[in-house]
């Protein structure tokens, strides 16, 4: 755990070990926190978005680039609901994003969620002829930490054939080279929105029926509109919960 405040976080450790997690360690800044993370990897970091050295973002940002640490879950605890700031985190692939004055209550529920994260279980297919290892999927984001992130959650579930894209124009090529059973994409990219690759998809691909999720942070619900009529399959939350995920490539598999 990383907090500058020290009341703050026996707040947080008498929470967690509430939940039944007893073994924490306490930082106040990122430096040493990261110091600590090399030395002896954690399954969990817990970090405000204020340190004494840097933001919580760039904490996550740092661990993110780094291989050895890209498969850590994170959780932000945050006081303020300003999309400037918790974009990037967002983006990062955090796995849950808290608000102060939290409740035991909403801490079970994060926690839960990078239980998900960490082992979310393999798919449950009632098709019985449907092998999952022939599962083809596209991931589009220009994020490669969130790609990265995704891709995690994909694996756990036993999706091993994916293919990745930096943007949505990128992806529009793609989908017109190789055939995909399932696209996820994210929303803000350069070149060809998340948006414009579903038009794409759904108007001038030959895959026009291909399923296709979409995970952003974007609020706009009238871009979201937008998007739903252009006929996206689903649409999820950044950060999402990966159980939400598996229950969305189930059921359409299901209806496939």
């Amino acid at each position: 755990m990383v907090k500058p405040s020290s009341l703050q976080a026996r707040i947080v450790q008498k929470y967690l070990s509430d939940l039944g997690v007893l073994n924490t360690q306490v930082f106040q800044d990122g430096t040493s926190a990261l110091a600590a993370i090399r030395t002896q990897q954690p399954d969990l970091t817990i970090s405000a978005m204020y340190l004494e050295d840097m933001s919580g973002s760039k904490l996550i940002e740092v661990m993110r680039a780094d291989p050895a640490l890209t498969g850590i879950a994170f959780i932000l605890i945050f006081s303020e609901d300003n999309p400037l700031y918790l974009d990037p985190v967002r983006q990062s692939g955090a796995c849950a994003i808290l608000t102060k004055r939290f409740e035991l209550k909403h801490l079970r529920e994060v926690i839960f969620t990078t239980l998900d994260y960490l082992n979310p279980g393999n798919l449950a297919l009632e098709r019985d002829n449907f092998d999952i290892e022939n599962l083809q999927v596209l991931v589009v984001d220009d994020s490669s930490s969130a790609r990265s992130y995704l891709i995690r959650v994909l694996k756990n579930i036993g999706i091993k054939n994916i293919t990745e894209a930096e943007n949505g124009k990128r992806g529009a090529e793609i989908v017109q080279e190789h055939s995909f059973d399932l696209v996820i994409t994210g929303y803000n990219m350069p070149e060809m929105n998340g948006g414009e690759l579903v038009e794409f998809i759904r108007n001038q691909s030959w895959q026009n029926a291909l399923p296709i999720i979409m995970i952003s942070s974007e609020r706009d619900e009238n871009r979201l509109a937008v998007v739903k009529q252009a006929g996206v399959s689903a649409i999820c939350d950044k950060p999402f919960d990966p159980s939400h995920i598996k229950n969305l490539i189930e059921q359409i598999i299901a209806a496939a």
